[in-house]
């Protein structure tokens, strides 16, 4: 589907909007309930990456194709690497059959599992024998997808000997670690992280636990670019969100500040207003710990007019699509000037602002809805609108509650 988006109002938005769950932690949370069925979950995603997530553990044997979910690909990795009886071969699109795997694979054969590659060496699709996985130590390189140490530290729980997971080198990703420390401590798992060294006690029970999901903090950076790119006294409320979020992405309520956006929290529900127009002519930010956020920080840097330096973005180029690449090209169809390398994109500064863009998506979610508030500034045209509902399939129609004009073409 292609959509034609424009802002003809030019007014102040005031709107209240409700978004689903987090994805990564609907994923986290349902690998949890399939080794411990005693775990309800509330308030779970709503996206394609859920769903698939959610159908792929309930499988025993034979294909479980994934798609484009890169979640689904590491943590079903794990899962059916320590399920012991079954047999599955796990695919995806040909995106995903692109992206390396080996890092993970390697580590659970490490454990005791049984992992082959059915086509090409290091790759998408697996052949998986489940076992049951004896060893408890391994170790993986700090600075690789925190997804693959993640998949690790889900399944550690149900192993009978526990996991002890070295870390070698600089840890990126913190975040989302903590999240699934976090939700495995919520869960009766006693965990520990110090240094490069991660320990997770074996659990084989779990009492009845109810985990709440919180909504998606990736989701809120588009309206945070809204924010951003709109008048003073712009308003929009979006529920439900914690101040002591487990999400990396929440990072969002700090690095908005810059652009003029404050963050207000009561109870489960954040107002993001515009309280300033943006005194900046170029920011820095180290992304880390959060790189989904980058396509939304650099897209509103160029809507402002001013340069931008994003570091910590070397897991950008092995998602959906090569990240750096797309937004160089997408942002450069505007008349914006960028550079990136292999782990960094530099913006620089520019006033003008093309207008009837066609915007490629790349099978990738995230490029349609950073691209979609510039739209605030001029018209444009996303092409394969719908990929939105990888992570947010509610996506437009929630922009239409902010007063955009959205039609098919």
């Amino acid at each position: 589907m292609k959509l034609q988006l424009s802002y003809p109002s030019k007014k102040v938005i005031k709107a209240d909007i409700q978004i689903t769950g987090s994805k990564s932690e609907t994923n986290r949370s349902l690998l949890l309930q399939a080794l411990f069925p005693d775990i309800t979950i509330k308030n779970p995603s709503n996206s394609d990456d859920g769903s698939v997530m959610g159908k792929g553990l309930k499988k025993v044997s034979g294909e479980v194709d994934i798609h484009h979910a890169g979640t689904a690909m590491r943590f079903l990795t794990a899962y059916f690497a320590s399920q012991e009886g079954k047999a599955i071969v796990l695919t995806g699109s040909e995106r995903m059959q692109e992206r390396p795997i080996s890092v993970l694979v390697d580590a659970l054969n490490d454990l005791g599992a049984e992992i082959t590659y059915a086509n090409k060496e290091g790759y998408p699709p697996l052949r998986i024998n489940g076992k049951k996985l004896l060893n408890k130590k391994v170790a993986l390189p700090a600075n690789v997808s925190s997804q693959y140490i993640s998949a690790l530290l889900l399944i550690a729980p149900s192993l009978e000997n526990g996991l002890e997971l070295e870390l070698i080198g600089k840890i990126t990703s913190v975040p989302y670690i903590k999240m699934t420390l976090a939700l495995l401590n919520e869960i009766g798992v006693i965990t520990s992280f110090v240094g490069n060294q991660i320990k997770v006690d074996p659990k084989h029970e779990v009492e009845k636990t109810t985990l709440v999901v919180e909504s998606d903090w990736s989701s809120a950076s588009y309206f945070y670019s809204i924010a951003a790119l709109s008048e003073v006294g712009t308003e929009i409320k979006l529920t439900s969100y914690k101040k002591d979020s487990l999400q990396g992405d929440s990072v969002l309520a700090e690095v908005y500040r810059d652009f003029g956006v404050e963050t207000s929290f009561m109870e489960n529900q954040i107002t993001i207003s515009k309280t300033a127009y943006c005194q900046h002519s170029k920011v820095d930010y180290d992304l880390s710990n959060a790189p989904d956020i980058a396509q939304t920080i650099s897209v509103t840097c160029f809507g402002l007019g001013i340069a931008c330096y994003l570091t910590g973005l070397h897991t950008l180029p092995i998602k959906e699509t090569d990240r750096l690449a797309a937004l160089k090209t997408e942002l450069s169809k505007f008349g914006a000037k960028v550079e990136t390398d292999a782990e960094s994109l530099s913006l620089f500064s520019s006033k003008n602002i093309a207008s009837g863009v066609t915007v490629d998506t790349y099978h990738d979610h995230r490029m349609a809805m950073a691209f979609a508030p510039l739209a605030l500034k001029q018209s444009m045209v996303i092409n394969d609108a719908m990929v939105v509902s990888k992570s947010y399939p509610d996506f437009w129609k929630d922009l239409k509650k902010l007063g955009l004009e959205i039609e098919e073409i």
